[in-house]
């Protein structure tokens, strides 16, 4: 699903580059989770510096937070190229995206090249124990959009595919991270449920248990979608002209008690605002049906560029995106790319935390281009 371009805005990628200086990259969470700064844009010329624990308070009585609630898997695998009965092949990473069907996935493959159909990888653990039984995998075939591979597992012995995932795999945390000291619960949301996701809704890891308490007592509602975290949010932008950038496919799930509460928050005048980019995507693709919203349960590839023109969302939480990224792109579309940039220097500035485990940014419906 794409978005027609307009005439008069910048789309070429270096237009949505800027310089971050290495050490405003967080690498390790803030504690308590909601501890973390907060750049609040108020109007389109006015924002002012926050803690994300003065949420309720920079929020109205009736406005609606939307969170997805997906888990973060261990999807992160190793093993060796496994041929005679033995795995003395070359070392092999693996990063699930997508779980096409029961035992079947799939995962962008290091060395891809040389896992061609039929290959198979024995997966290694760092954590050996006698009670997990070997596990295999085979490429079945290979993902014409992504470069991936799709692999189907052997059936379990003794456990199911979970279980195994779990003794096998670990944390896929982006590869700026380069120093995590944190536990791997820091990386899920308080509110994490649905497993499915190879990185974390970011936005939405500054939220604790008390300050959802603090949320629902000011009168704020909150409703909850599912969108598995995949390639689509994280793949890099590499055209010259960024509308033309294809977005691959991830599963969501709005459903219709979350579709409802919009609906009520609408009537009653409150503001929708999403938390994260994912969210924001989830409910922009939902399909109307006699001017209503319908629930929607799919894959969507929505694209939203500078331009774009808004049906659901009003405000957003976000945290510090990467330079020319589609991420970027998207809050772009929301305050303006020059806006945005401008922000993102004074966070600079400001010495915010950038990236997953930074600080966080609030645009407010009254700050809208």
């Amino acid at each position: 699903m794409q978005q027609k371009a307009s005439t008069n805005i910048d789309y070429s990628l270096a237009a949505y580059d800027y310089e971050l200086p290495p050490e405003r990259i967080a690498q390790n969470p803030v504690t308590p989770r909601d501890s973390s700064r907060l750049l609040v844009v108020n109007t389109p010329s006015s924002h002012s510096h926050c803690i994300f624990r003065d949420l309720p308070n920079l929020l109205s009585p009736g406005d609606l937070l939307v969170l997805n609630n997906t888990r973060v898997i261990p999807a992160r695998l190793y093993g060796r190229k496994f041929s005679s009965g033995e795995a003395t092949g070359a070392e092999v990473e693996v990063l699930l995206l997508e779980e096409q069907k029961p035992l079947t996935w799939l995962a962008l493959v290091k060395p891809g090249k040389r896992l061609k159909l039929g290959a198979r990888i024995s997966f290694t653990t760092s954590n050996p124990s006698g009670d997990i039984p070997p596990w295999t995998a085979q490429v079945v075939g290979v993902d014409a959009a992504t470069g991936g591979r799709i692999l189907e597992f052997q059936q379990p012995q003794g456990g199911s595919f979970w279980q195994l995932l779990e003794a096998y795999g670990i944390m896929p945390l982006p590869p700026y991270i380069k120093d995590y000291l944190a536990s791997p619960s820091q990386y899920q949301t308080v509110y994490a449920q649905h497993p499915g996701s190879a990185a974390a809704p970011t936005a939405g890891l500054h939220f604790t248990e008390e300050l959802l308490e603090r949320l629902h007592l000011r009168g704020i509602n909150t409703s909850f979608i599912t969108l598995n975290v995949g390639v689509g949010t994280f793949r890099p932008v590499e055209v010259e002209d960024v509308t033309t950038h294809k977005m691959h496919y991830e599963w969501v799930d709005v459903p219709a008690v979350t579709v409802a509460q919009i609906q009520e928050t609408r009537d009653r005048g409150g503001r929708i605002i999403a938390v994260g980019t994912t969210v924001v995507r989830s409910l922009e693709s939902l399909p109307e049906s006699e001017g209503q919203l319908q629930p929607f349960r799919g894959k969507t590839d929505l694209f939203i560029y500078p331009g774009y023109q808004w049906r659901v969302v009003e405000g957003l939480i976000t945290n510090f995106h990467l330079p020319r990224s589609s991420l970027l792109m998207l809050v772009s579309a929301l305050v303006g790319r020059e806006r945005l940039l401008d922000l993102y220097r004074e966070a600079i500035g400001q010495q915010y935390r950038f990236y997953s485990f930074g600080d966080a940014m609030l645009i407010l419906p009254t700050a809208r281009t």
